[in-house]
């Protein structure tokens, strides 16, 4: 660590000894030598002597009182160079106006490495087999498995299962999720919850299929308020890079709600350029208290661009999170299946059209459960069950949490004499299942 001087001038006064040229103190005369006989007065060379020992002390104490009156005034104290030897790697900024520094300013190495150590037992590798189809050479289509990896955050644990917060697009179409803890014994998990539109899922591992010394070294992540966090403060990410197993990388905040768009949505994240690469996603950002920050995620890096890595605010996922930790993991043929087909309004579209932001409904199933509540085109669907269902994505997503054969409420927005009016339709959900 390179130590900081602020406002310090450090001076080296070297002081040569003064030796009076001495004249002869002989007289030759007549080739004879004779001594000058004393006068009752210093000889010549004690007065250069005394004149010298007199200037050298006035020089000194006008140096010293500069240098006092120089310190006092400004509230500084002198530094030797032995002082500097002797508290190598301390802070020796003394001024009127100290710096303020955030508490990452001082982290070295071995704190770091400190606050992984702690973290490890809260982070998990997470191995997902799913099918998809694979085209040969002559264009034949055929199923084939497939693996993936990721990462992911112990958030919670109770008397029958371990609960895990990951990525959405991790365990997404995943036919088996396996979990490998910290002390590397792996254990299925299953599909808590997901939502597609904030890529978080949080899985379950079942208590019964762990042993008692998992157990005991199993602990639940720490989460900080990423809304407080400054950029620049340090970032460390933590996950199953490549699928290689946890491995750490240490940077800083570089923005906060950036902004970035994909798949025709958009999140504002936390960006930094601790390296997040391919496995990552799902694992942890921390901060230089080891509190989770952030759900690091891959889906939303760019392979152009080579330091920037994002996160999910961990103080937005928390509300998500707390959501899917209650959701009921619903087989597909048990899904609710509502009969519409419809776009999304935008915030522009509706600025530019006068309408509201929903779900314009374009088409109507006949005998679907949406018709028999009568529903209509050109309604706009704002809320399902009291849960916001302005985009088609969020739409699905509670249909995907709802069991068939539910009693709901449907929010709509319809056009009556040229304004938009609210309506509440109550409606049975039918079955995915019976609708293909």
């Amino acid at each position: 660590m390179n130590d900081e001087f602020d406002n310090k001038e450090y001076y080296e006064y070297s002081y040569q000894e003064i030796s009076p040229h001495r004249g002869s103190d002989e007289e030759h005369t007549g080739g004879s030598k004779k001594k000058r006989k004393g006068t009752g007065k210093f000889p010549s060379f004690m007065k250069t002597i005394s004149f010298a020992l007199v200037f050298g002390l006035v020089a000194g104490c006008t140096f010293q009182g500069f240098n006092y009156g120089y310190n006092k005034f400004f509230n500084q104290d002198a530094i030797s160079a032995n002082d500097i030897n002797n508290t190598a790697g301390k802070s020796l900024m003394n001024t009127s106006n100290p710096v303020v520094t955030t508490s990452s300013s001082n982290i070295s190495s071995s704190d770091v490495a400190q606050i992984v150590e702690n973290t490890m037992p809260s982070i998990v590798s997470i191995s997902v087999t799913v099918t998809q189809n694979v085209s040969d050479f002559f264009g034949r289509v055929y199923k084939d498995k497939a693996t993936g990896s990721g990462s992911g955050i112990i958030i919670g644990q109770n008397n029958k299962e371990v609960l895990i917060a990951t990525n959405n697009h991790v365990v997404d179409g995943a036919e088996t999720v396996t979990i490998t803890f910290a002390d590397n014994e792996t254990a299925k998990a299953t599909v808590k919850g997901t939502s597609a539109s904030s890529d978080l899922a949080v899985v379950a591992v079942d208590m019964k299929s762990l042993s008692q010394d998992t157990k005991s070294k199993i602990k639940i992540a720490a989460l900080g308020d990423s809304d407080s966090l400054k950029v620049g403060e340090m970032a460390i990410a933590i996950g199953n890079a490549l699928g290689y197993g946890q491995s750490v990388t240490v940077g800083y905040i570089s923005a906060k709600e950036r902004e970035v768009s994909v798949e025709d949505s958009s999140m504002k994240l936390l960006q930094t350029d601790a390296a997040i690469n391919p496995g990552n996603s799902g694992g942890a950002l921390l901060n230089s208290r080891g509190e989770v920050i952030g759900i690091n995620s891959v889906k939303y890096a760019s392979a152009e661009v080579e330091g920037m890595g994002y996160a999910i605010p961990i103080s937005k996922a928390v509300p998500i999170i707390t959501s899917l930790m209650n959701q009921e993991s619903i087989p597909e043929s048990k899904q609710a299946y509502l009969g519409v087909m419809g776009s999304d309004i935008t915030e522009d579209i509706a600025k530019s059209y006068n309408m509201p932001e929903g779900v314009y409904v374009g088409e109507v199933t006949k005998k679907s459960p949406a018709a028999k509540a009568g529903l209509y085109p050109g309604s706009i669907i704002t809320e399902l069950n009291g849960r916001d269902a302005t985009t088609m994505e969020k739409l699905q997503e509670i249909l995907t949490s709802t069991r068939a054969g539910e009693k709901a409420t449907l929010k709509v927005k319809v056009l009556e004499n040229g304004e938009y009016v609210e309506k509440t339709l109550d409606i049975t959900l039918g079955s995915k299942a019976s609708a293909k």
